[in-house]
């Protein structure tokens, strides 16, 4: 295919020191640490990111945090600083950033995303600046960024969205980049047939770069992480590599996941391919300078969003007396 993605291969061995964010918040940090693991085995040093967007459980403050609104972080810029294991909101919630960095001892990324696309273009353009880093990975959890937009169980296509068509824009300046699907459905939002069929369409397009599993190293790690941060999604892929089978409930029992090996794969795609040949979300989001544009222009769409739900849990927990 002429002017296809880079191989895998090509891109590990282009490339010395890898930038690899969780795209989604919270637990996604743990899904990137599987990642960051696999390129240092291929010779590369890392900086772990994520989010500054906790799950409502932990956070009842609805969206993503501003960098303004967290303590002890240090700025590389507006919507990107470095959190470490003091790093937490003015109302004393630590992200899961914050305990990775005080488990591998080292600090960790977080993006803002309140600046739309263009926020963090900007942000991860610095970040890799002061890294030195000449590869951007991002990690998915769950691959609903994968979503067309149409699939009845997409629960939170905004994150996902920015940090994709972001990532689309870092590539198409050049930037080496990298999109890695983890845990096959381990949200419990896109089901397995619709990830091997958008996997498919991917591939045709020449964006299906390579794949890579857990190994037992990896699993041991993840193992002792998942007891600090509290994750679902990054957990089920653990749970598979050690041979879970069947199907388990996941969120509150809402949502059902299927247990499979290949839960412990991570697929590297091209993210201007999976952009472009696949995500409308992503699409309608690249213009946007702030979340609430980016939002409305998944409403548009007749989507409703993560922080949609976050707003109306919100409002019944004031109700409630």
């Amino acid at each position: 295919m002429e002017n296809s993605p880079q191989s895998l291969e090509e891109l590990i061995r282009s490339s010395s020191h890898a930038l690899v964010v969780g795209v989604g918040g919270g637990g996604d940090v743990v899904g990137a640490l599987a990642a960051a693991r696999f390129f240092e085995f291929c010779g590369l040093t890392f900086t772990l990111g994520g989010l500054s967007w906790e799950r409502y459980v932990y956070d009842p403050v609805p969206g993503p945090r501003a960098l303004s609104e967290i303590e002890h972080i240090e700025l590389i810029h507006p919507r990107a600083g470095m959190a470490n294991s003091k790093t937490q909101t003015r109302t004393k919630v630590h992200f899961a950033e914050s305990k990775m960095a005080e488990i591998i001892g080292r600090d960790v990324l977080l993006v803002d995303i309140n600046g739309g696309v263009r926020g963090v273009v900007e942000g991860l353009e610095m970040a890799l600046e002061r890294f030195k880093a000449d590869l951007l990975i991002g990690i998915d959890v769950g691959g609903d960024s994968l979503a067309q937009g149409g699939e009845k169980g997409l629960r939170s296509p905004l994150a996902d969205s920015i940090m994709l068509a972001a990532y689309a824009e870092m590539e198409a300046r050049g930037q080496r980049t990298l999109w890695g699907m983890f845990g096959y459905g381990s949200d419990g939002e896109l089901t397995t047939q619709e990830l091997e069929k958008a996997l498919s369409v991917i591939a045709e397009a020449g964006g299906l770069l390579g794949a890579w599993s857990l190994t037992p190293k990896v699993v041991a790690e993840l193992e002792q992480v998942i007891q600090q941060v509290k994750t679902e999604a990054s957990a089920i892929p653990v749970e598979c590599a050690r041979g879970a089978w069947g199907e388990k409930k996941i969120r509150y029992d809402e949502r059902r996941v299927k247990l499979t090996p290949l839960t412990a794969l991570t697929f590297y795609l091209s993210p201007s391919v999976v952009f472009q040949s696949l995500s409308r979300p992503a699409r309608s989001v690249a213009q946007s300078t702030s979340l609430e544009e980016a939002n409305e222009a998944l409403h548009a769409m007749g989507l409703k969003t993560e922080l949609d739900l976050e707003r109306e849990r919100y409002r019944e927990a004031e109700k409630t007396p």
